[in-house]
């Protein structure tokens, strides 16, 4: 079959769900996936490389490309902007390449709007205690930022109806395989294989 399209993998989940570990494992499984890099304004930490890590962009730059639409998302956390850059995600997607973002629930239904076909999946921890837990293994907020977290995770969760897939974090590498299955299964749909079928029927032997 002839190299097609890469598909457009659109991943949310609340804090302490484990995204990070779970798509890390994912890459070393589907080698053909690849991250969006984001732009953003912050200033980069100690070893994050630019193109690499993100982007990094004057809060000039970053406005005069949200004008120009060049943003597939963004937001504004805090201070600094941050942003998946359209062109970027297209270029790899016709090179064949599957990408993925990992991005909150509002940067994905954003997505979604402007990318009709993206396969949004949701990664949920297995209990929700589990979400405390592991925000609370951290050890980097108080008792009060630990419950801010907590019940935005929860908010976060009530989200997920409007997801196409749910991957239940229950162990890391199996989440991963979950994924590639999804992915797997999404490559073999009738609407991603039109054209080999077209060629079946009208190109001849």
């Amino acid at each position: 079959m002839e190299n097609k399209k890469g598909l457009l993998i659109v991943v949310s989940g609340p804090s302490g769900a484990g995204k990070g570990t779970v798509l890390a494992h994912t890459i070393e499984k589907y080698p053909n996936l690849r991250y969006s890099v984001s732009v953003t304004t912050r200033t980069p930490r100690t070893g994050e490389v630019d193109g690499v890590n993100y982007y990094f962009k004057s809060i000039e730059e970053f406005e005069q490309m949200l004008k120009e639409d060049k943003f597939l998302e963004c937001q504004k956390v805090y201070d600094n902007y941050y942003g998946t850059p359209i062109d970027k995600v297209k270029e790899q997607l016709s090179a064949g390449y599957d990408v993925v973002l990992e991005i909150d629930v509002k940067g994905a239904l954003d997505v979604k709007n402007k990318y009709p076909d993206a396969v949004m999946i949701f990664i949920s921890p297995l209990k929700r205690s589990t979400i405390e837990e592991r925000l609370r293994g951290r050890s980097t907020e108080s008792e009060e930022q630990l419950k801010l977290r907590t019940d935005s995770a929860i908010e976060e969760i009530k989200q997920a109806v409007l997801y196409d897939y749910i991957v239940v974090n229950e162990d890391a590498v199996k989440g991963a395989m979950d994924i590639v299955s999804i992915i797997e299964a999404e490559k073999c749909k009738v609407k991603n294989n039109k054209k080999f079928i077209d060629n079946l029927i009208y190109g001849g032997k």
